[in-house]
């Protein structure tokens, strides 16, 4: 049986939060020597030569002065404010904090669903992504310690991040995903670049940095190609609370990797997470029953090639 564009989606988001938390641990191993900016400058520099070269070669770039729609400048944009946002509230708020604020995207990304693309979210699609929301919460504990400027721009951050989910749903589909996933990566890049020295300036690297982050560089290719498939695959309302399985691989990435034994509160978290996800899948399974075949089992692009 085909499966439904939402499940199809749903499946890229999980590969995408792989591909993000395996980038996330070597990135967290450079990190312990460079700042976030080098990081993101060097890291883009491998991205945005790789995936150059394979959108070049797909031919994701031909045509591209057709490219430029709205909603890609759109997606730039939120892109870029969400960047900046974090990067600068990152410093001066607890890590658990600002995780707690912008694990609120899939909420947000549901709720500009609903109420700019008209999708149809019934309330037992809503507890569930409230439901696993709150299972983030048993994780990151998040303190209470006042609202400052600062927490005011992790929560621009999640704003910025759901206006570039819903642009890249309403991006056309006759423009390659590598066509996005190159011009993000450039951005990315040059964001980088711009906070180097507020990060706190270049440190030199050996040749073991340079290595960890040419492998995050490939898996973040990975990473952004998959998550705009996702997000253009089928109903954000449904493919947003996905985003949530990115703590079940860093879970199973700090036992393996950094030999963090996770606690029983961060288990519980888990368990929730992945039971409101599981409930979401099945309540696609149950109204996409009702849905005429052609909605239930067509793409809503072209495929890109890759």
């Amino acid at each position: 049986m085909p499966l439904s564009s939402n499940v199809r989606g749903a499946t890229f988001m999980v590969v995408a939060m792989a591909a993000f938390t395996f980038n996330d641990t070597l990135s967290k191993l450079a990190a312990q020597t460079i700042n976030p900016g080098q990081l993101m400058l060097v890291r883009g520099l491998f991205a945005t030569t790789l995936i150059s070269l394979l959108a070049w070669q797909q031919g994701a770039l031909k045509g591209y002065r057709n490219y430029w729609h709205p909603m890609v400048f759109l997606r730039l944009v939120g892109e870029v404010g969400g960047t900046v946002c974090f990067l600068a509230a990152l410093p001066h708020l607890p890590l658990a904090n600002i995780s707690a604020v912008l694990q609120a995207l899939p909420l947000a990304v549901t709720m500009g669903a609903a109420l700019f693309l008209g999708e149809s979210v019934g309330w037992r699609r809503w507890l569930a992504i409230a439901t696993g929301f709150g299972g983030v919460l048993i994780i990151v504990r998040p303190g209470f310690d006042g609202f400052n400027v600062f927490s005011l721009l992790a929560l621009l951050s999640v704003a910025f991040c759901a206006v570039r989910d819903l642009a890249t749903r309403k991006i056309p589909g006759h423009i390659p995903s590598l066509f996005v996933s190159t011009t993000t990566t450039i951005i990315i890049t040059i964001t980088g670049a711009l906070t180097i020295v507020p990060f706190g300036g270049w440190v030199p690297m050996t040749l073991d940095l340079v290595t960890f982050l040419a492998g995050a560089a490939v898996l973040v290719l990975f990473g952004y190609q998959f998550v705009i498939m996702a997000m253009r695959e089928g109903e954000i309302s449904f493919i947003a609370p996905f985003r949530y399985t990115a703590l079940i691989w860093a879970i199973s990435l700090s036992v393996f990797v950094f030999g963090d034994i996770p606690d029983l509160a961060m288990i519980a978290g888990a368990a929730v997470i992945v039971a409101s996800g599981l409930y979401s899948l099945y309540r696609e399974r149950v109204v996409g029953k009702g849905r005429p075949a052609a909605e239930s089992t067509s793409a809503s692009m072209a495929p890109d090639g890759i």
